[in-house]
């Protein structure tokens, strides 16, 4: 799969050299963060495995087997070995005929967990080897299921593809809702999450009706939306892709959740846990690449979060961040094996409207984006901060915001709405929002051809002023004294003007080093796989 396909000719002049600096720059300020990640492991790391090997339900106050099991074993063994070891082994002495059965058994006290040595610890790794990889397999065959229902049905016949949020906080709601969305054009559907499930330790059981400006993700709600889209698909003769969002401190186990109903995007940035809902950096860091490393396996398109970053400071001025975190992104989703079309980098359009020249600094920024990475499907985001009560002049906006993405060949155009970040939309604001979209796309047409900036002119000067501003701001990351001068850049406030610092933030308790004896199956594999 590809949402590439109609690219645009260079039309900025990057000089070559300097766009390699730029990402020689990012790789050798990204390495230390990745080395920290594999030094660590985390509880959702661990819980994912766990579900990987099929533990699924709940206790009856909801808690999930997964984290009853992690617990017991915490509490008896640490986790720095890992979770594998202390179960697999406790199953291989009979304490129980199943995980599911053990992890009922743990959460009652009835079991004692230990780190096998000699011929039990030969044992217990390959018991895990064998169910951890049953489920990695359970994942390669819903990306084959993707991969068949896509060449049966087609992918839309058009470029940017149209990416529409629907979320109710009932998923039997969402479900026509998205499935009308699909017939009046939408080609992507977005289930935003409910607020503040990113700070929930736990990814809550089954089929939810309740949620807060967004649905909860859960399997269950994943398994509902997937098979709604699939009804869609086959009625009209494209396939239908489905997003939600693997962020937050269960990163990792919604990553795999993902991985095992078929989804095919996931909302994934390696800083925007960490900047926009203070969780700590070290755990985000060591989720993200596992949650990418799933996510490379099952074939799913990540969509990033540069865009935020401009909902807090300004998009003049904090351009060049934006274009350094895209090439962080890149860095770290290559690491852990994702390919160039699975690359759905963020940016937005967030310029303050009444600035001269606003839309030729737009057009500038999109440009830079479509073509540092020409072959990934770019994630254009459309105006919020600047949106405002007078709807008429927002939905003038999204018709700009409309025709830069044209222009400027993005792959995935969020669609916006007139009432953005002004009120929840009515379904008639999302009507509207559409045919804004497709008015714009068929009037354009191939304008992008035709289109191409003059080489001496104010877009093609902006484009290369905010590169080098990039690679000034990625030199000052690697001056730092630490090794790891992203995490100080991130305490100093460098993105989004939020001020994280590394032994800060929710869910670092959740993190543990790793043990020279430490296993997982799942990251066994998966990191065989690149």
């Amino acid at each position: 799969m590809t949402t590439t396909s109609r690219r645009t000719t260079k039309k900025l002049d990057l000089d070559p050299a300097t766009v390699r600096r730029a990402r020689s720059l990012a790789r050798k300020a990204g390495k230390p963060i990745v080395d920290l990640a594999q030094r660590h492991t985390t509880v959702s790391v661990e819980r994912a495995t766990l579900r990987l090997a099929g533990l699924q339900g709940a206790d009856a106050d909801g808690i999930p087997w997964v984290n009853r099991l992690l617990d017991a074993v915490r509490g008896d063994v640490g986790l720095e070995h890992g979770i594998a070891l202390p179960v697999w082994d406790a199953l291989v002495r009979g304490e129980a005929d199943d995980v599911s059965v053990l992890a009922q058994k743990a959460s009652a006290g009835s079991v004692r967990f230990r780190v096998p040595e000699g011929r039990d610890l030969v044992r217990a790794r390959a018991a895990a080897r064998r169910q951890v990889g049953a489920g990695i397999k359970r994942v390669d065959a819903r990306r084959r299921e993707r991969e068949r229902l896509v060449k049966r049905y087609g992918d839309p016949d058009h470029q940017p593809w149209i990416y529409l949020i629907v979320a109710t906080g009932d998923i039997y709601e969402d479900m026509p809702q998205a499935q009308q969305a699909a017939r009046e054009g939408a080609d992507i559907i977005a289930v935003i999450r409910s607020t503040g499930q990113s700070l929930l330790d736990y990814v809550p059981e089954g089929a939810t009706r309740e949620g807060f400006a967004g649905t909860y993700a859960t399997q269950e709600n994943f398994r509902l939306m997937r098979a709604a889209l699939d009804e869609s698909s086959k009625e009209l003769g494209r396939y239908v892709r489905l997003t939600n969002y693997a962020s937050g401190l269960c990163m990792p186990e919604i990553a795999a959740l993902a991985g095992l109903e078929r989804l095919d995007m996931m909302l994934n940035d390696s800083m925007y846990g960490i900047l926009f809902r203070d969780i700590n950096p070290i755990r985000t860091f060591v989720d993200q690449r596992f949650s990418r490393q799933v996510h490379a396996r099952a074939g799913i398109v990540i969509n990033t979060g540069e865009d935020n970053y401009l909902t807090t400071a300004d998009a003049v001025e904090a351009a060049h961040t934006v274009t350094v975190s895209q090439l962080l992104n890149e860095y770290f989703a290559k690491e852990a094996g994702l390919g160039d079309w699975q690359l759905g980098l963020g940016h937005a359009f967030e310029i303050n409207p009444d600035i001269p020249d606003s839309f030729r600094m737009e057009l500038a920024h999109a440009l830079l984006a479509r073509e540092l990475f020409p072959k990934a499907p770019l994630k254009w985001m459309p105006p919020t901060r600047h949106m405002t009560g007078d709807v008429f002049r927002g939905y003038m906006l999204d018709a700009f915001f409309n025709l830069v993405g044209t222009l400027t060949g993005q792959g995935i155009l969020l669609v916006g709405m007139m009432t953005e970040a002004v009120v929840t939309p009515w379904l008639s604001d999302r009507d509207l929002a559409l045919q804004n979209v497709r008015y714009v796309m068929n009037a354009a047409g191939n304008l992008h051809e035709d289109f191409v900036p003059r080489p001496d002119g104010y877009i093609v000067q902006r484009a290369n002023q905010v590169l080098a501003e990039a690679i000034d701001l990625l030199e000052q990351i690697l001056a730092h004294e630490s090794r790891t001068g992203l995490l100080d850049a991130i305490a100093d406030g460098t993105f989004g003007l939020m001020k994280r610092p590394a032994d800060g933030g929710k869910g670092l308790d959740g993190v543990a080093r790793k043990a020279a004896g430490y296993f997982n199956p799942a990251t066994e594999i998966l990191d065989g796989e690149r």
